[in-house]
């Protein structure tokens, strides 16, 4: 057992999730990798930005995320764009498509970390949220701060 064994590492995560989507349900999924592809992970050099999962032919899919091609990858190394299937038990794939289906919700990923020595990625079950919901969001931080700062509570600068 090594000594980073059950510890998590946190390769990426996508900040303009949480900004641009509220989260219903939050998953963990298995990620398919290639050789190179982990060594590249292990290294952070992966980008969730556009990036959004999938549920095709009763398989989920992590598409649009790019990991940077392993320098020393003997055989050229792989295919940053390439879409990379994700392990989910077939119940959470089934409850994952009737809600996106459903609902109209999004499959957006969180963010991308190892555990156990393993791949992971987090899926939000999301629904995007307007304009107005972003400015709500940031009208409601923005009030938080300053309640947290405001002499009379006790909270002194």
């Amino acid at each position: 057992m090594s000594a980073d064994a059950g510890r998590v590492k946190v390769v990426t995560t996508n900040r303009r999730a949480r900004r641009n989507y509220s989260v219903i349900d939050v998953f963990e999924a298995g990620l398919v990798l290639v050789g190179s592809e982990v060594k590249s992970l292990r290294e952070s050099k992966m980008e969730l930005k556009d990036s959004y999962a999938e549920v095709r032919l009763g398989e989920a899919w992590l598409v649009g995320a790019h990991i940077s091609p392993y320098q020393f990858a003997w055989d050229g190394g792989h295919d940053p764009e390439r879409d990379r299937k994700l392990l989910l038990h077939r119940r959470e794939i089934d409850r994952i498509a009737g809600q996106v289906a459903e609902k109209g919700l999004t499959l957006v990923p969180l963010k991308v970390y190892f555990k156990e020595g393993k791949a992971k990625v987090e899926l939000a079950l999301a629904k995007g949220k307007t304009t107005v919901d972003k400015r709500q969001t940031l009208r409601e931080r923005q009030d938080k701060r300053e309640m947290s700062h405001h002499p009379r509570t006790g909270n002194l600068r």
